[in-house]
């Protein structure tokens, strides 16, 4: 018999997904606990957006958060999504950072690090992988899935191919918008498997509603590994939820290990909790309805849910299906890089700019600036040039230097910071600052109100940050 290990990702990417990563730390603490006896693979409860959030929204310290979780986990390993040379931030961070920040993650309890591109240029995850191996971690190396006309099945086969060649422990097919078919997840689960050992762990959002079927298919070609959530995070911009695959597995011969007393518990208080993000109006009915046209726009799960939230607080929930079908024309014009953090924020952000200004590229963000100066890495297809011109004008791009060039910054952001705080720094306040200058020095109630909405009237011709955006 063949067998199936399940993740979870419910307060991680279900938690991001439905509700735009505002789950309170009690919650989150409770729901690991209950998760942490059914029996799961691992358990994500850390990176993507979770960490910007904790400092942002929650005034919490993301690594007090990550010890607690591991405090409490204490039968069941964890996971991290990192967004490799962007850590958990939006930019290119040096390697003396990229080191510090694994090391700490792996020190207070991460074991399992799922290390994207959002490019897929491996440039950028490269030295994540090191560190990675380095200090001991699991590295799971994931595609960014997308289609397009450069992103075929042979691309992501190569792709694999060279992700082991640096060290990778396992694969992950991650399809953050939920635009994978079934029978494609077949045949490159069937395609990866002949050409690597590694375990293949599939990654899918049930935005289009395809998922059920995703799964399925990827089970028949023997994926190792599957991610859900349990049931009351599931569905529309979140995952499968845990319970339906267990049945599904089952009934196709697979084996599954799993507590059943302990699911059911977690399944009593998951379903509490998401009653009380209903009856106070975060867990949106919107993000649960099933879009197919998500296969049109590509829009992952965790940005759609914030683009809706963004919107209606700027009461401009009215333009939401016209910045939808603006993003996959901002894509094309950008070379289709896949969207998934922080291209899905960038692209996203255009076509907001774009629909809410009335004229295309009036208003550019400085991220879009620095992706077409190639400071995110190389752009999958070629850029529209008549859009590279109209934005850079005459600027002549050069060719990007290598990583390992960029001169450190903690030492210096060290100084900066302990002149706020008035006394000496932790490694780990440090880096929270480096990549969250604003929210890693403010008090609790600074914290919460130091983000006000930004509406079409006060945006600028450079960055405007809407946190809707924010992604996995």
């Amino acid at each position: 018999m063949t067998k199936v290990l399940l993740n979870d990702l419910t307060v991680r990417d279900g938690n991001q997904s439905l509700l735009a990563t505002r789950m309170a730390k009690e919650d989150i603490i409770a729901l690991v606990e209950a998760l942490d006896k059914v029996g799961y693979n691992a358990m994500e409860v850390w990176g993507g957006a979770t960490f910007d959030a904790s400092l942002r929204f929650l005034s919490e310290n993301p690594w007090e958060i990550l010890r607690e979780i591991r405090k409490t986990a204490k039968n069941t390993k964890l996971s991290m999504l990192l967004r490799g040379q962007n850590l958990v931030g939006y930019r290119h961070y040096d390697n003396d950072t990229l080191e510090r920040f694994i090391r700490l993650a792996i020190a207070n309890g991460i074991d399992i690090i799922r290390v994207f591109d959002a490019l897929n240029d491996l440039r950028n995850i490269k030295y994540s992988m090191k560190f990675i191996k380095k200090y001991g971690g699991h590295c799971q190396a994931a595609i960014s899935y997308t289609v397009s006309p450069v992103h075929t099945e042979a691309y992501f086969v190569d792709l694999v191919k060279k992700m082991a060649d640096l060290g990778a422990d396992s694969i992950c097919i991650k399809d953050m918008a939920g635009i994978l078919m079934p029978d494609a997840a077949y045949s490159l689960v069937k395609a990866l498997k002949a050409v690597t050992d590694l375990p293949i762990n599939v990654h899918s959002h049930t935005t289009a509603g395809l998922t059920h079927l995703v799964m399925l298919r990827a089970m028949e070609a023997g994926a190792d590994m599957v991610d859900t959530v349990i049931s009351p995070f599931s569905g529309g911009t979140s995952h499968i939820a845990g319970e339906t695959i267990i049945e599904t597995a089952k009934n196709m011969g697979i084996e599954v290990d799993y507590n059943e007393e302990a699911l059911d518990a977690a399944y009593e208080l998951a379903d509490k909790i998401a009653q009380k993000y209903i009856d106070n109006g975060l867990y949106k009915a919107r993000a649960l309805v099933v879009n197919p046209k998500i296969l049109q726009y590509e829009v992952p799960g965790g940005m759609l849910s914030n683009l809706m939230s963004q919107l209606q607080d700027q009461k401009m929930f009215h333009k939401f299906t016209e910045v939808l079908k603006e993003i996959p024309k901002v894509r094309k014009d950008m070379g289709y890089p896949p969207l998934v953090t922080p291209l899905s924020q960038m692209v996203g952000t255009q076509a907001v700019l774009n629909v809410i200004s009335g004229e295309r590229y009036k208003m550019i963000p400085n991220e879009i600036k620095v992706y077409l100066r190639g400071g995110y890495g190389k752009s999958p297809a070629p850029v529209d040039e008549d859009i590279r011109k109209k934005i850079l004008k005459d600027e002549v791009v050069e060719e990007r230097g290598e990583i390992s060039s960029m001169p450190p910054v903690y030492e210096e952001s060290k100084k900066e910071m302990e002149e706020k705080l008035g006394r000496e720094a932790l490694e780990e306040e440090v880096l929270s600052y480096i990549m969250n200058p604003q929210q890693a020095v403010l008090k609790p109630k600074e914290a919460t109100e130091a983000k006000k909405p930004v509406s079409a009237s006060t945006a600028k011709n450079e960055v405007v940050e809407f946190e809707m955006i924010i992604e996995r």
